[in-house]
Order: structure tokens, then C-alpha cells, then sequence
């Protein structure tokens, strides 16, 4: 079975398994490559713009050059999330593009807010550092592949023109053997940057993480607003359940089961004096029992599966598989049960992402994984689709609501002409430290 794609979360992208993947990473380090001149240029602005700060100019200069500095940055914040899936926090916007503070106005003011701003410090020691080590990193695959073109696709037809001491790698190119050799040679070489391309975008997006992501202080108090908001959806989410359980309670069984008491009734006073008529009530009150058993059951499957309770969430998930049209694989490594709590959020969010893929995608298959790394469980739905799927879309908002109580994140990846990678992730602990795994389609 193939492995489904895992790890955006986390900043781990799908690789370029197929030709036009390949291609598409080599073209990304290109990009990065260039785009450390964008780095520079921005980068040289704010020092000019600091450096001028002592005769007034600074402060004329200074937040325009900052906010090209934080275009800069914020394209490659989209470009890791984008290539990889590597989320990296921005900061708080600059004062530039907010009111001054009250002490002070204009352009002196903003660019006095700005030097006590963390997120530009950020921004500023980012692009001292990119264009050295981050540039860098992605140029070895281009190199890679640009040095074995020359030799798989020159060698072979300027060797002889080149004359004595043609070397190429270590191999000197005299002959139609040393030939071969370096067409070999370059080939091997073209292999290794396509190969080593993906793994370079994925370090690159770390590296931009580690010097991007918002100042903590940033990060804290974003936390707070978050569980904040997540408290008052959480109070909205449980009274409109409620609210729809005791709908579902009065228009479904409640309902039969007062039908059922006044057939019950008729049939007790026709006992006597019509045996017939009494048994064809008696034969309507079971069937009018079994409907309201049948709506009880349903209710307490929307409220939590039974076999969620009984048996975790990889049975599940397989019973989710079960009663898909789409062929459904899974794979799951989980230690034993998890919370609760955190086994319910996972079940709900899976079977809404299994549901939009089957209304959307147009895939015939999809690939699903369930595991517990780092303290956190991963589900990762995969699927071979038309993608382009909207971010915002009202199924993957309710995700990420069901998920907010948790702190857990959902991220997704869906280029056009797919594939769709939603990957989600519940900091949580494991009650058992035994792993067991196992794969299988259902």
C-alpha cells in the first residue's frame, strides 16, 4: 500500500514524486535563489534608512523601506505554507501601517514605533542572514542538476572541441569511455538535485521558520485571544447541541413513543371485544418501538459513535471507510486509546474531511493515517483529485472549530489539479505506551 502524504503540520511537503513535481521543486530553489537579490535590496534599505536615522532622512525613509522588508518576508511565510506546508506565524503588523502613537505623529512617530517593534527586529535579521545561508541551501540541488546537464547533455557533443585537460568532475574527458563516463556521471548528478530538491525546500522552510516566526510575547498573546474566542465558540457550540438533541428527542422518539402509548391504549380497550383489531395494534405499537429505537441509536451515534466508545479510533475510522463510495485506504500507528475528548474531535473532523472529498474532489481513492507523534495525534487525508479546494469553505471552518478547544491546527494542500492533503494535529497524551499499528482498505 502506498503510504499517504503526512507531516505538513510540521513542515514535512509531499515530494516530487513524478515528473512535473520534480521540475517544480528545482524551479522553487530557483526561485529562492533569485529572490535573495529581493532579500538584499530590501534588507540594504533598511540599513541605509537606519544608518540615516541621525540627520533626520532615517526617519522619512524608514517605514517605506520597512514595509518593502515585510512584503518580502511575508511572501516567503506564503511560499513555505505553500511548497511545504510549513506554517510560520507573521507578526503583529507594523506601527507603519498603524496609528502613531500618541506621543509622537507622522513619520517620526511610526518609525520611532518601529525600533521598539520585535516583529521588524525579526524581519531585519532575517534578511542579513537569508541571503548567506538560506540561498545558499537551495542553490546545491540547481547546481546539482546544472552541472550534471553539462555533462549528460554537452560532453557528448563538445568533448573534442575542448581540447586537452577537459576534466569533468574527476573524470578527464579524452576519450569516447571517459566519455560515457561523464554522461553517466551527469545524469547521476541530474538524478541527485531532483532528488535532493524536495528535502532542500523543506530545510529552507525550517531555516525560515526558526528566524520568521512572530516574537514570542507575539505568540502569547495570540494564545490568549485564541482560547479566549474558543471558550465563548465552544459555550455557542454546546448550546445549539443541545438545542438539537432536544429537537431531534421531540420530533423523533419522543414523538413514536407518544404514538405508541395511545396505540398501546386503543389496543387494551379493543382486547376484549375485538382480538383482531387488538393484534394488528400490538403488531403496530413493535414496529412504531423498533422506529423509535432507531431514532434513539441515531441520536447517540451523532453525539458519539459506539464504536468510538468501544473500540477507539481506528475501528472508527474503518466504519467511517465502510460506508464510503470512495475506496478508502488506511493506515494507523496509534498507542493504544487516546482521551476521550480527543478521539471524538478526530472522528468528527476525519469523517468531514472523508465527506468533502467524496462531494468534491472527484477521486476515486483516498488515503488516510492516524498517528501519535510528539505528543500529538495526526490525521492525514489524502486524495487524488481535481484540488483547488478553498481553505475557507464552511466544512473545513467546522473543523477547525471542533479542533480550536484543543489547540489543535488543520492545514491543507491543494494545488490545482490536486492532489489534497488536509493533515490535522491534537496535542494530546496516549494512555497506553504499546504502539500498535496495522493498514488495510476498506
Amino acid at each position: 500500500m502506498t503510504e499517504p502524504q503526512v507531516g505538513m503540520a510540521q513542515g514535512e511537503g509531499r515530494p516530487g514524486s513524478s515528473l512535473r513535481g520534480a521540475l517544480a521543486d528545482i524551479g522553487r530553489c530557483q526561485l529562492l535563489s533569485l529572490a535573495a537579490l529581493a532579500v538584499c535590496g530590501a534588507g540594504a534599505l533598511v540599513i541605509g534608512a537606519l544608518l540615516l536615522l541621525p540627520i533626520g532622512i532615517g526617519f522619512l525613509l524608514l517605514p517605506p523601506a520597512a514595509a518593502a522588508l515585510r512584503r518580502v518576508s511575508d511572501r516567503y511565510r506564503d511560499w513555505a505554507a505553500r511548497w511545504t506546508g510549513t506554517v510560520i506565524s507573521p507578526p503583529q503588523p507594523l506601527p507603519s501601517r498603524q496609528a502613531p502613537p500618541e506621543n509622537s505623529t507622522g513619520r517620526h512617530g511610526r518609525a520611532r514605533a518601529l525600533l521598539g517593534d520585535a516583529g521588524f527586529w525579526h524581519d531585519l535579521r532575517w534578511a542579513w542572514a537569508e541571503p548567506s545561508t538560506g540561498a545558499l541551501l537551495a542553490a546545491v540541488p540547481l547546481a546539482l542538476v546544472e552541472y550534471g546537464l553539462f555533462g549528460a547533455a554537452v560532453q557528448p557533443f563538445v568533448w573534442r572541441l575542448l581540447g586537452d585537460g577537459n576534466w569533468y568532475a574527476f573524470i578527464l574527458v579524452d576519450s569516447t569511455p571517459t566519455m560515457l563516463a561523464a554522461l553517466l556521471l551527469g545524469l547521476g548528478f541530474v538524478t541527485a538535485g531532483f532528488k535532493l530538491a524536495p528535502t532542500t525546500l523543506r530545510l529552507h522552510a525550517r531555516w525560515s521558520r526558526r528566524l520568521l516566526a512572530a516574537p514570542r510575547t507575539t505568540e502569547l498573546v495570540r494564545r490568549i485571544e485564541h482560547l479566549a474566542g474558543s471558550r465563548a465558540d465552544i459555550l455557542d457550540v454546546q448550546a445549539a447541541e443541545l438545542r438539537r438533541i432536544e429537537r431531534d428527542l421531540h420530533d423523533g422518539a419522543q414523538a413514536r413513543l407518544v404514538t405508541l402509548g395511545m396505540t398501546l391504549d386503543e389496543a387494551t380497550r379493543l382486547l376484549d371485544r375485538d382480538p383482531a383489531a387488538a393484534r394488528a395494534l400490538l403488531h403496530e405499537v413493535r414496529a412504531t418501538s423498533q422506529r423509535a429505537l432507531q431514532d434513539l441509536r441515531e441520536l447517540v451515534h451523532g453525539v458519539l459513535p459506539p464504536i468510538l466508545a468501544d473500540r477507539g479510533l481506528g475501528d472508527a475510522v474503518r466504519s467511517l471507510a465502510l460506508d464510503s463510495h470512495l475506496d478508502v485506504r488506511i493506515e494507523t500507528a496509534l498507542p493504544g486509546r487516546l482521551p476521550a475528548p480527543v478521539e471524538s474531535a478526530g472522528y468528527f473532523a476525519v469523517a468531514e474531511l472523508l465527506a468533502n472529498a467524496a462531494k468534491h474532489s472527484g477521486a476515486p481513492e483516498v488515503h488516510i493515517r492516524l498517528s501519535h507523534t510528539d505528543g500529538a495525534l495526526r490525521a492525514t487525508v489524502t486524495d487524488e483529485g481535481r484540488g483547488g479546494a478553498d481553505p475557507d469553505g464552511s466544512g473545513l471552518q467546522g473543523v477547525r472549530r471542533r479542533l480550536d478547544p484543543f489547540d489543535g491546527t488543520l492545514v491543507l494542500h491543494s494545488p490545482p489539479g490536486g492532489p489534497t492533503t488536509a493533515t490535522l494535529e491534537i496535542p494530546c497524551a496516549s494512555s497506553s505506551p504499546k504502539t500498535s499499528s496495522s493498514s488495510g482498505t476498506d
